[in-house]
């Protein structure tokens, strides 16, 4: 096309040169008017050209969108696996309705007809029939249809209505990682959590069944084009759906139990920063987002809420003790009378009367607060908020989701003997539990602060190629490994013999620390209300799962981190062990029982004996039966194995 124009203009252009010289001689005014002639002429040659070759593409593009029409098809959101490839977010496909106004003949009998489908007034919908545009999309109340009205509609078979697929945001787990995930609007956009960070990844893009109508609108009898759409992308995260679910039970069961103002929890490999489990209550149901609060649903507690942590920050200290080599856990003795005293304010210990002459192992077993009010004093203040900072307090860890929040440090200028005391055992400073797991599994893990994330990959849907991959990375090195294998020999020491003994688990070598912080109100502390936590992991010598659980203000029980946290982290490190396979241990230590303390007992082997036999042989046992039979088949737990008194022993009965 380009090439023939270009010789037409050529020859024109010759022609016109040859003929000024072959009209030489003629009238100036005819001449004049000849000119003009020709130059008019060249202007529309040169227009045809432009129109034709330059322009070409846009104006085609014009022309097009006036005889040919789109029905868009929307694409599927990226699903979201757990890191096993459980779905904890998918699509369920929906069908919508589009009209084509100018197709629609009789526009009073399809209103009316919609309208009464839809549950809509006659004059809602004349309104959508009736508009003056190429497509119109009826909303709300033509979204999201479900199959017995889009069967409905269908059946009518009206002129200009069409049902187009749509795609709708499905959470398997309901409430499971609400606040985590996120949700998505109607429009399938992300509007909050991981569906908002990465809505970019997860959105796919329209594609469309194309049609050809005429200049009024009609539908033209040529062959369709379909645009298939291109899916989102697919999100692998770091979660372990059987810790996720055991904490989502354990949260349930704390607010059941309890009525808590609050409550949440995180699970970490302390190895990497991968989380494993992240959850907290109140939460919501992201597909019926629309009925909660704002705070409900944007208030990521385990990221967001900031508290005084209590003894749990006492790990801190201890770290930094132990690696300033300050103190000889076994060897240094501390005497507690109950309170000590620092520039005219005094601190109490928790326990009326002191616990009196210990060691350091001791003061961190009974979590003493003028121990570490001593320990602090040693370190000085440069020191200890030193160590602080390169835990990570005070800053945001970097986690990959939103709303996290800073937390609050002194600033060393203002750190006075008094504020050094209070910092040194957990009071007067602010953190986030993400920081506080973080921080610990430094302590824990050979002295190694890593960045904490939940998205593992991000995949092509078609070829699971990679997009985007989260890998462990690493902020800095605390403290040594040795100070670090000390840390976790002591706060091993906690469970086995100190405050933390709730979250021992037989076979298994369990370490962590309780906390149990007065909550503050306007500046002010307030009475009988406090924030109680654990933070406990294993195995103690080679740890491969954190768990750092906190409950606000529960009701009608005694508010110790040893009493009402405790128990409930050890439920999810039970869960653990089977999630992540970790095996038990020979060199397990034992628990230092208190009097009235409830025992672990040796079960002992009754398969094959009669039913008399064995009510005998387990006295002091709960025992269920199964089955029937006279005689025992199986028993669960396995003999051997070491349970609590209440726990129970289910006997499998057959006939021999």
């Amino acid at each position: 096309m380009k090439d023939q124009f270009s010789l037409f203009f050529i020859i024109i252009s010759y022609n016109f040169v040859g003929d000024i010289v072959f009209f030489k001689g003629i009238h100036t005014r005819i001449k004049i008017i000849l000119l003009v002639v020709v130059f008019l002429f060249l202007l529309i040659i040169g227009k045809v050209f432009y129109i034709q070759v330059i322009s070409y593409k846009k104006l085609n593009g014009y022309a097009s969108s006036l005889w040919s029409r789109n029905l868009p098809i929307e694409a599927n959101r990226g699903i979201i696996y757990d890191v096993n490839g459980v779905v904890l977010a998918d699509n369920i496909t929906t069908t919508s309705l589009v009209l084509i106004p100018n197709q629609i003949k009789d526009k009073e009998s399809t209103a009316r007809s919609l309208a009464s489908i839809l549950g809509v007034t006659y004059e809602d919908m004349y309104k959508h029939v009736s508009k003056r545009t190429s497509i119109e999309r009826v909303h709300p109340e033509g979204r999201r249809l479900s199959y017995e009205i889009a069967d409905k509609i269908n059946d009518l078979k009206l002129p200009g209505v069409y049902l187009i697929k749509e795609a709708k945001r499905y959470y398997p787990n309901d409430t499971m990682l609400a606040h985590t995930i996120g949700f998505v609007g109607i429009d399938n956009q992300g509007l909050a959590g991981l569906e908002l960070i990465y809505d970019k990844y997860l959105t796919g893009s329209y594609g469309a069944i194309k049609y050809f109508s005429d200049a009024k609108g009609n539908r033209l009898e040529l062959s369709e084009i379909y645009e298939q759409p291109q899916n989102g992308v697919n999100m692998t995260l770091t979660i372990n759906y059987d810790i996720q679910a055991s904490m989502e039970r354990e949260l349930d069961n704390v607010v059941s139990k309890y009525n808590p103002d609050g409550a949440w929890g995180i699970a970490m490999n302390p190895n990497t920063g991968e989380i494993l489990a992240i959850a907290s209550r109140p939460s919501f149901s992201p597909s019926n987002y629309s009925n909660y609060s704002t705070e409900e649903i944007n208030r990521n507690l385990p990221i967001w809420m900031t508290y005084e942590p209590g003894s749990t920050f006492k790990i801190v200290t201890l770290s930094a003790s132990v690696n300033e080599g300050i103190v000889d856990l076994n060897n240094d003795h501390f005497y507690d009378g109950g309170a000590v005293t620092v520039e005219g304010a005094t601190l109490h210990c928790w326990k009326h009367g002191g616990h009196g002459d210990q060691t350091y192992l001791q003061v961190v077993e009974n979590s003493c607060n003028p121990g570490f009010v001593n320990l602090g004093l040693k370190l000085g203040k440069e020191k200890l908020f030193d160590y602080i900072n390169k835990f990570g307090f005070g800053s945001k860890t970097g986690v990959d989701l939103n709303g996290e929040s800073n937390g609050i440090i002194f600033n060393l200028d203002r750190v006075g003997p008094v504020e050094l005391a209070t910092t040194a055992f957990g009071q007067g400073v602010s953190v986030t539990p993400i920081q506080q797991i973080t921080a610990v599994s430094a302590a824990i893990n050979g002295g190694i602060l890593y960045k904490p994330y939940i998205v593992k990959s991000l995949n092509e849907p078609e070829t699971n190629s990679v997009v985007l991959e989260n890998k462990p990375s690493v902020v800095h090195q605390v403290i040594t490994r040795e100070s670090s294998d000390i840390v976790k020999y002591a706060l091993e020491s906690v469970v086995q013999n100190g405050t933390g003994r709730n979250a021992f688990i037989d076979g298994y070598r369990v370490g962590g620390k309780t906390g149990t912080a007065q909550k503050v109100k306007d500046g002010h502390y307030m009475v009988g209300n406090y924030i109680t936590s654990f933070i406990g992991f294993l195995p103690a010598d080679d740890p491969q799962v954190i768990v750092y659980v906190a409950v606000d203000n529960a009701k009608g029980v005694s508010q110790y981190g040893g009493t009402v946290a405790a128990p409930i982290a050890r439920n999810i490190l039970v869960d653990s062990i089977s999630a992540l396979d970790i095996k038990k241990r020979d060199n397990a230590g034992e628990k230092n029982y208190k009097t009235g303390e409830k025992h672990y007992k040796e079960i002992p082997n009754v398969v094959g004996m009669n039913v008399n036999d064995a009510k005998n042989l387990l006295k002091g046992f709960s025992i269920e039966f199964s089955g029937s039979g006279s005689t025992i088949s199986y028993q669960s737990p396995k003999a051997g194995e070491k349970i609590l008194e209440e726990d129970v022993i289910r006997l499998y009965l057959e006939d021999e």
